[in-house]
């Protein structure tokens, strides 16, 4: 009876495949249906990977960039503020009294309130303090005086990760003639 219900079985199956031809084609294939989506995810979750780089180093770019563009802001309110001491020092009018000009106090009394120097433009939130000290050094009969003029421009709180500050120093030699033409003063 086995061998005749094999029989009955395989005429079954037989006129089954038969009737749909290649089915036992596709029955071959719907099993490997299941790898397809493995692989898609696996792409899938490549592709957000990139894409979560590709913005994080794009956003360390932007902040890299922004911060470059302060630091260079920040050397120019520097330079101004030497600009600005410079001109202070070697203006005639501030010339008299000399003690004054020895003393480098006619620097501090043109700066704003707080010690500051207030700029324009795009340097307008920066704190720029200027300082100078000076010696005097005697070559002949003329009294040679060289100021140290320092400029330091900031940006941001202390100890800020955004803080941006520069900071610039000159020297000027100066030897103006007295009145009557005998000596520097």
């Amino acid at each position: 009876m086995k061998s005749m219900s094999t029989t009955c079985l395989e005429k079954w199956l037989f006129a089954r495949t038969a009737a749909l031809p290649g089915a036992c084609a596709l029955a071959r294939r719907g099993r490997q249906q299941g790898f397809a989506i493995v692989s898609a995810i696996f792409l899938l979750v490549v592709l957000v990977a990139l894409g979560a780089f590709m913005v994080t180093m794009s956003t360390t770019q932007h902040a890299t960039s922004a911060q470059d563009v302060q630091g260079s802001r920040a050397y120019q309110a520097a330079r101004a503020g030497i600009e600005w001491g410079i001109y202070q020092i070697m203006t005639p009018e501030n010339a008299t009294p000399a003690t004054a000009r020895a003393n480098c106090t006619v620097i501090p009394a043109a700066v704003a309130p707080a010690g500051n120097l207030v700029l324009g433009g795009t340097l307008t939130n920066f704190a720029v303090t200027v300082t100078c000290a000076s010696t005097d050094t005697v070559e002949g009969d003329n009294t040679i005086r060289v100021f140290t003029l320092t400029s330091l421009a900031a940006l941001g709180n202390v100890g800020a990760i955004n803080r941006v500050e520069r900071q610039i120093s000159a020297t000027i030699t100066t030897c103006r003639r007295t009145a009557d033409g005998t000596q520097c003063s």
